[in-house]
């Protein structure tokens, strides 16, 4: 991606707001929820992700990512006792998602994995008030010329504009609202997985996607701005450095830069651990540096688990 979000804020027609939205932020701060009740479990499961797991000295980032995501989810999933809601929700995995969408001249489409992407039986709240949509008329997208902004996107012959949101929403399917995205990028070998920036990008284009194709499910393909926004969420993660993402859809009406403007809130490079050291480092027969995770940040894991608890608090 050549310019990363800069680029995706264009092809979404989307302004960008630094830092979560205060909806999610609220959560993260409410020390009534009991959030920080959680975090020394949290800390352990990160241990048991990086050091325990495998039987290897040390566990690959392919291992220990995906065990790491399944050890929050776990922990998240504890708070359905407190907010018997949670229960409404349902992680699908390898759904594929399908929209297009016409930008100035341009007839764009989002499709493929949308990585692990958990469904609930109710819509997210819209984060944006219509007061602050409104005023997105007044943002000004920023523009590359001379370069093209769709430059290295690859063309291909489109013979069916689908706006699909795969099997993940057959009718009758009662989690039918897209909620968060998840990335795992747990490829080994760095050159192989999709630098922050560029993977900051990729969220933002498959929580658009996913919105756009919820919004003309439910709306038509007809170009308006929403009266009821769609919401998606979107977190990414190397297994140690997080991306939090909220996305709002106001407007399906994209061809041109005027009007009313998409919303996302990003929330960059949050390291949930600073170091996690596998085998003990030992000079001189005297242990330097123990095994075990240093530098563990409760906040990062409250953001994670106040993005799942979003729209159930």
């Amino acid at each position: 991606v050549f310019a990363g979000v800069r680029q995706a804020q264009w092809l979404t027609k989307t302004k960008l707001v630094e830092g979560l939205p205060p909806a999610v932020q609220g959560i993260v701060d409410n020390p009534a929820l009991g959030l920080q009740e959680l975090e020394e479990r949290a800390e352990h499961m990160v241990s048991h992700a990086r050091l325990w797991h495998s039987a290897e000295v040390a566990p690959r980032r392919e291992q220990y990512c995906p065990v790491l995501f399944e050890n929050l989810i776990h922990i998240c999933r504890l708070m359905s006792g407190k907010y018997p809601s949670l229960t409404k929700r349902m992680l699908a995995r390898n759904c594929r998602i399908a929209a297009t969408w016409e930008r100035e001249s341009i007839l764009l489409q989002v499709r493929g994995l949308s990585g692990v992407l958990m469904n609930s039986m109710t819509p997210i709240p819209p984060v944006a008030s219509k007061e602050e949509i409104l005023a997105t008329k007044e943002h000004v997208l920023e523009t590359f010329y001379p370069i093209a902004p769709t430059i290295d996107l690859q063309e291909v012959n489109v013979y069916k504009e689908l706006n699909d949101t795969g099997q993940c929403f057959r009718d009758g399917y009662p989690y039918s609202h897209p909620h968060t995205l998840f990335f795992l990028e747990s490829a080994n070998v760095r050159t192989d997985r999709f630098r922050p920036e560029q993977l900051r990008a990729k969220m933002l284009m498959f929580a658009f996607g996913n919105a756009l194709a919820k919004a003309k499910a439910l709306h038509g393909n007809d170009p308006k701005v929403l009266e009821q926004p769609v919401v998606v969420q979107s977190i990414g993660t190397d297994g140690q450095l997080f991306q939090f993402m909220v996305f709002q859809l106001n407007t399906t009406d994209l061809v041109s830069n005027d009007g009313v403007k998409n919303l996302v809130w990003i929330d960059s490079d949050q390291n949930l651990y600073e170091r996690a050291q596998c085998v003990p480092e030992v000079k001189k027969r005297v242990v330097t540096k123990p095994a075990g995770i240093s530098g563990f940040q409760p906040d990062t894991f409250k953001k994670f688990l106040a993005l799942y608890l979003h729209g159930t608090v």
